[in-house]
């Protein structure tokens, strides 16, 4: 293994709590942990609530796979019980029950997309339903006993929440609870999250101690804003960029974001050291580089990541034939109508929308078009002949075509 304070240097990197003095004590508790010379058992929990990754969990899977290329053992936790309640760090209002049928749907697609990151020979997949679910009431009380109402009501979200008059539900109160169980569970050294979660990594260290375990280590990192620039990157506020996506796709979407928001995402979900960011910044300050170049590097850089070089090269080409030149591109994907079909049914048919709901939302909300004018109302019904392109947002095109009857 490297030596311990290079170790210490590279994941401590990008590391973030809010106040210095918490920085330490990780720290100190890092480089002793490294001293033991033995492989640190880490890891990270993804709540299966939606059938993708996006790029913003990608942040927490790179300092995983720091721990991997320092020869440390790294556990990808899928949170199919946690996820029943959902995570209420970030959140002023009580999040909806997912299913547990939902949940292990998503859960399928979770463990493939990690190996984007991680190196799929060194992680090990866990569920945490498989020691939480078993537990029994009596098990349920004894973990609460060690916590008090007043440090979760000291929390920033349920305060404001309190303060409102808002409900704060029991449930959700359990959240951090199953989360430091897990840590107990699997003996952890180590685990990582965003900065809203240090209150759950902690509760994870005071379970464990409770449990006659040394408590871990906690490494929190800056959450990814979206591709608004403002929110934080979600699936359910649209603003994401899932990892699974088409690289046109991707491509485009990073190009959207604001030019504010790009060093973010040049230091959080990049392959590019220090040096190399520092240098994009100081272009940016002195105006040596023009902020949409800066961009369309950054947009190949994660095309690249996930797709491969040669797809990133065919995405900017996209990208340049499509909104620079305003053309078309010729690779565009067709569909044969034969007969008046409803806009709602077809771009349900042509995969454009997971489901006609969607679909009518688009629709709905303005962002279909028909040869490059607002399709209107969800009413519309298209027609062989008098329809050529059909356009679900800003990046997804479709030629429909026809055979004219002789």
């Amino acid at each position: 293994m490297r030596p311990v304070d290079e170790q210490v240097a590279i994941l401590m990197q990008g590391v973030e709590f809010g106040d210095d003095q918490t920085y330490q004590v990780m720290e100190t508790e890092l480089r002793e942990r490294l001293k033991e010379g033995r492989p640190l058992r880490v890891y990270c929990g993804y709540d299966p609530t939606a059938p993708d990754i996006h790029l913003g969990h990608t942040v927490t899977m790179r300092k995983l796979r720091q721990f991997q290329d320092l020869a440390h053992d790294v556990t990808f936790l899928i949170g199919t019980f946690t996820g029943l309640v959902g995570d209420p760090s970030d959140k002023d209002a009580s999040r909806p029950q997912r299913t547990r049928e939902d949940l292990e749907n998503n859960a399928r697609t979770y463990a493939e997309q990690s190996f984007k990151i991680l190196d799929r020979d060194k992680t090990t997949i866990r569920y945490n339903a498989d020691w939480l679910s078993p537990l029994t009431f009596a098990d349920t009380i004894r973990l609460a006993s060690h916590f008090t109402v007043q440090q979760f009501l000291a929390r920033d979200n349920f305060s404001k929440r309190f303060a409102k008059g808002d409900p704060i539900w029991l449930h959700e109160l359990f959240y951090a609870l199953m989360q430091g169980y897990d840590a107990m569970a699997m003996e952890t050294d180590v685990q990582i999250g965003a900065t809203e979660q240090l209150f759950n990594l902690m509760a994870g260290r005071k379970v464990q101690e409770a449990y006659g375990q040394p408590p871990q280590i906690c490494l929190t990192l800056p959450i990814l804003v979206g591709t608004d620039g403002q929110l934080r990157m979600s699936k359910s506020t649209g603003n994401y960029i899932g990892i699974d996506e088409p690289p046109e796709e991707q491509y485009g979407k990073v190009m959207s974001i604001p030019d504010e928001a790009m060093l973010q995402y040049f230091r959080l979900v990049t392959r590019f050291g220090p040096a190399r960011i520092a240098q994009v910044q100081a272009g940016l300050e002195n105006g040596r580089i023009h902020p949409r170049d800066v961009k369309m590097q950054l947009a190949h850089e994660i095309v690249s990541i996930f797709h491969g070089a040669g797809a990133a090269v065919r995405a900017e080409e996209h990208f340049k034939t499509v909104f620079q030149q305003r053309a078309l591109p010729p690779d565009m994907p067709e569909h044969p109508l034969t007969e008046p079909v409803n806009i709602v049914d077809l771009i349900h048919a042509v995969g454009l929308a997971g489901s006609k709901r969607e679909a009518r939302r688009l629709v709905e909300q303005g962002g279909v078009k028909l040869d490059g004018k607002p399709a209107g109302t969800a009413d519309v019904v298209v027609a062989p002949g008098q329809t050529e392109i059909l356009q679900v947002g800003r990046r997804r095109l479709v030629r429909l075509t026809w055979e004219e009857e002789t």
